[in-house]
């Protein structure tokens, strides 16, 4: 047998949480096919010296947004740059297929999608084809997908504010059930999100019944992640307990000042559910700073029925009226994102959609509201009429202990939560960048998340148990040649929140299906990734 690459000499750390061992590693055919004195056996055509490095299964990022940028940016090095080989995509309910056969759903799913894929050319119209879109991209990275249950939502019945009758289920279970067939590996839901902040419990069971006949994953974006956060968890953990499925709570978190602590009570909870026999695992990333649509600090009611809507009531003077006096006033009915990040100073303006606004990425809405001499939430509402709803912020509203409460249980896989990184200079949160070399560098070395072995076993082995990828996630013979080849002394991350687009250092090689990406620290090709399609 030709060996195609000998890794010889690195310390494995083999994704299951083992201590790292020295080995030699050989990769031919796309796979590993030898570990240890097997190994050498055989000449290969390209031997790299492992020597005082680790070695480690292609890092697995457990929520992404990927999917919404990576048909127009496809070889964005921001993920493979710090050892990322696969991508789980179609979050928080948001997933850009099936687009609707009716021209004004499908208007209204482009404008849901918004400021998540700004960039997406929409030449599709069922998931498989959305599918083979993405595939044909070839990104740097392989993904693996989920249908959000929010574009299902808008496909079937726009934005309606009502909970979804039987009629509008059937059409969502059979759409669900057509795109399990055609390769995703679950749904997701975005129960912070318009639309599907409406549905309750018993349409989110009903919907999600057909992931049950082949097991696969419903992943949520949970309904409260502040005062009603055990709540929010428990309705997650209800879905899954109903129907005897795997539940993945997504970017785990505990937001306002006032909350610090609860993240213990929600893992708590989720430990119970694991000792009754739930299936339930999370994920989360390693900053105090969220990102999502700067609209998601307006209440509820001014995002009622979509982005139009929204639009119109920021242009209305009676509406923003009455947004002031909600965030002002605030409500136990819902989560203020603006309170809890303790004021416009802690929110800061991302990605804009409309060039014109650049002037704004980066700074803090108080900040400019300052240098304008206006009103900081008048400027936020002028940004977004400007921008069609689709600017994205970047929000302090987390506690560092319940961060690291979070990153330490043995159930939480790492996730980047990234988005809008839509050019290689898209102002985008750091996370996207640097979440991965973080975790390996200051989880490791200076925040004690985890012994080394213990944190690429979350980035790794978890996810994909998780997920339920058989041949990737372990450094073993037969498995997928998805490796990553880094310094553990020097792996760092080195995007802030001022320099967002800096890559990671200390990764030296990534192999993605056996062939280099990264090579010498350096992009050697970055167009290696596929759709990883379940079955």
């Amino acid at each position: 047998m030709s060996v195609d690459v000998l890794i010889r000499g690195a310390t494995v750390y083999d994704g299951t949480g083992s201590p790292g061992r020295q080995a030699d590693v050989a990769v031919a055919g796309g796979h590993i096919v030898a570990l240890g004195h097997a190994a050498t056996d055989e000449p290969a055509r390209r031997v790299i010296d492992g020597g005082g490095l680790a070695l480690a299964p292609g890092f697995i990022d457990m929520h992404s947004h990927g999917d919404l940028t990576l048909p127009s940016f496809p070889d964005a090095p921001n993920s493979i740059c710090q050892g990322v080989t696969t991508e789980v995509v179609g979050n928080c309910g948001f997933s850009a297929a099936p687009v609707p056969a009716d021209p004004a759903l499908a208007a209204e799913l482009r404008s849901f999608i918004g400021g998540f894929g700004p960039d997406l050319d929409w030449s599709w119209s069922s998931y498989a084809e959305f599918l083979q879109r993405l595939d044909q991209a070839r990104p740097a990275v392989n993904v693996v997908p989920l249908l959000g249950h929010g574009t299902l939502r808008v496909g079937t019945m726009g934005s309606a504010s009502h909970a979804a009758t039987e009629p509008e289920r059937s059409v969502m279970r059979a759409e669900l059930r057509r795109a399990l067939s055609d390769g995703a590996w679950g749904m997701s839901t975005g129960l912070a999100y318009v639309p599907g902040m409406f549905a309750d419990l018993a349409e989110l069971v009903d919907v999600a019944t057909p992931l049950r006949d082949v097991d696969a994953l419903y992943a949520s974006h949970i309904r409260d992640e502040g005062g009603e956060l055990l709540s929010a968890v428990e309705e997650a953990l209800a879905v899954g307990e109903h129907l005897g499925i795997r539940v993945q709570i997504s970017h785990l978190k505990c937001v306002g000042l006032d909350n610090r602590g609860r993240a213990t009570g929600a893992l708590d909870r989720i430990d119970a559910a694991r000792q009754r026999g739930t299936r339930v695992a999370c994920d989360a990333y390693p900053y105090t700073a969220g990102s999502t649509l700067l609209s998601q600090v307006l209440p509820p009611w001014a995002r009622d029925g979509g982005v139009d809507e929204m639009l119109g009531r920021l242009r209305s003077a009676d509406g923003r009226m009455r947004i002031r006096h909600d965030l002002e006033a605030g409500s136990a009915a819902w989560l203020n994102l603006l309170s809890a990040a303790g004021g416009w100073a802690n929110v800061q303006v991302a990605g804009v959609a409309s060039p014109g606004l650049s002037w704004a990425e980066g700074r803090s809405i108080a900040d400019l509201a300052r240098e304008r001499d206006a009103d900081p939430l008048d400027l936020a509402l002028d940004l977004l009429l400007q921008d069609s709803g689709m600017t994205l912020m970047v929000i302090f509203l987390m506690d560092e202990a319940d961060v690291r409460a979070v990153l330490r249980h043995p159930v939480v896989a790492v996730g980047s939560d990234q988005l809008g990184v839509t050019s290689a200079v898209a102002r985008v949160h750091p996370r996207a960048y640097g979440t991965f070399a973080r975790m390996l560098g200051w989880g490791v070395r200076t925040a004690g998340l985890g012994t080394l072995q213990e944190v690429v076993r979350k980035m790794t082995g978890l996810p994909a148990a998780i997920i339920g990828l058989a041949d990737r996630g372990r450094v073993a013979a037969g498995m997928v040649a998805d490796l990553v080849l880094f310094d553990p002394t020097a792996v760092a991350d080195m995007a802030t929140y001022a320099e967002p687009t800096r890559l990671a250092t200390g990764i030296q090689f990534v192999m993605v299906g056996g062939r280099l990406a990264i090579g010498d620290g350096r992009p050697a090709d970055l167009r290696l990734g596929r759709v990883l399609r379940r079955g």
